[in-house]
């Protein structure tokens, strides 16, 4: 029974790991328990009407805060129940600390907190060998939890940097006319190549790091879902465009916004449609009216 319990411990540790793994460094960037976490904190700010400063600070506090909290409980009691049957045969304790007169459950959980924020007190030490090995190894994953939610945290402003940008861009094409007379075809042609660019860039954000689509991105003219639809507007309008370079170079960004509308249906909206069906649910998921021109 006790080494079930050791066992059950452990699995649950290679849970956590494994989420933190596939939300931090696997290439899809979407653990299953840190995707349901963050999904279901927008989805109440959401429900409950939250704007403005709730809403902005949903995606960076809330949502990235509890995930990281997750990881940490998950891997606490882990190794809380890998420790507790061996409590305190397993483990060496200081002067004026009484074993027999302690609650098993407790000082694992204890060993496990000391251990996970590698504080190394001393006050209960293991003595048996597999213990000697398994107490550091927590340590080191408490530590590697550390630094990898720092990582992650420096990884997320490049991502909405990158999108932010791309919307004030459709907004300030918006503002002055949007695409240039026909005398201005290269300038066009090179536009769109630029777009082209700039919405792959944030699909493969989306991708890597899906906890960004969770950020609110404030004003329309930052927020890429109030101009996604717009950016399908100029390329419909470019391939009916009479120079034949500036047709070739609008076919590029109406694909990759085909495989954005592809990349937000599947993993955030959960639909499917049309590619402006897809942006109008999107606007709406983050508060914006759908302005199809």
């Amino acid at each position: 029974m006790e080494w079930l319990i050791t066992a059950a411990g452990a699995v649950l540790v290679l849970v956590g790991l494994r989420d933190l793994f596939h939300t931090l460094w696997h290439p899809t960037g979407r653990g299953s328990l840190s995707t349901a976490v963050m999904t279901v904190l927008w989805r109440l700010t959401r429900r409950f009407g939250a704007r403005g400063t709730i809403a902005a600070l949903a995606g960076p506090l809330l949502s990235m805060i509890a995930v990281i909290l997750m990881w940490t409980l998950i891997i606490v009691a882990g190794w809380t129940l890998v420790y507790w049957p061996h409590v305190p045969d397993g483990f060496s304790y200081a002067p004026g600390l009484e074993p027999g007169r302690r609650a098993d459950i407790v000082d694992g959980l204890y060993l496990s907190l000391v251990m996970v924020g590698t504080l190394g007190l001393g006050d209960i030490a293991p003595t048996d060998a597999w213990l000697r090995i398994a107490a550091p190894l927590e340590a080191l994953i408490g530590f590697a939890l550390l630094t990898d939610a720092v990582s992650w945290i420096s990884q997320i402003y490049p991502a909405l940097t990158r999108r932010r940008l791309l919307a004030l861009r459709l907004a300030s094409l918006r503002a002055t006319g949007g695409l240039p007379p026909p005398p201005g075809a290269p300038a066009t042609a090179v536009l769109f190549q630029q777009l082209a660019e700039d919405v792959n860039h944030v699909r493969i954000d989306l991708t890597q790091h899906g906890e960004t689509y969770y950020f609110h991105d404030g004003e329309p003219d930052t927020s890429l879902a109030a101009m996604a639809d717009y950016a399908a507007d100029l390329a419909v309008q470019g391939q009916h465009s009479r120079d034949v370079s500036v047709r070739m170079s609008a076919a590029m960004p109406g694909r990759f916004l085909e495989r954005l509308a592809g990349t937000l249906g599947t993993h955030f909206l959960c639909t499917d449609g049309t590619l402006r069906q897809i942006f109008a649910a999107y606007a709406a998921d983050h508060g914006h009216a759908h302005n199809h021109v």
